[in-house]
């Protein structure tokens, strides 16, 4: 397994989901997004496994603006300019991948 953990480090989610891998003994590299970012090929295929909408941070201020770009180029796009619109943690296992906290998807990559 090649697990990576795409998060931002205040974030309670991605806090607990670096706690599941540990206890499991489970190695994986954390990317902070505040900081690193996502490139367009590692979004590309975590869009792919969950989708577009799955992606975006309703909670963040501008997430309704995102809504409105018609093209999901132009979405994105908006994403990898802005990360702090993505919600965490992003989890990738290969071509698979989640968002937000899910141990019982994680769980099945054992």
């Amino acid at each position: 397994m090649n697990i990576q953990i795409f998060g931002k480090s205040k974030c309670f989610d991605t806090k607990k989901a670096e706690r599941y891998f540990k206890e499991r003994r489970i190695k994986f590299q954390t990317i902070d997004l505040k900081k690193y970012g996502m490139s367009k090929g590692e979004l590309t295929s975590v869009k792919n496994a969950v989708g577009l909408e799955a992606l975006i941070d309703p909670k963040h201020p501008d997430a309704p603006l995102l809504r409105y770009l018609a093209y999901d180029a132009d979405k994105l796009e908006k994403l990898l300019d802005d990360p702090t619109l993505l919600r965490t943690p992003i989890v990738r296992n290969g071509k698979q991948a989640t968002v937000g906290y899910c141990p019982e998807v994680w769980a099945r990559w054992e």
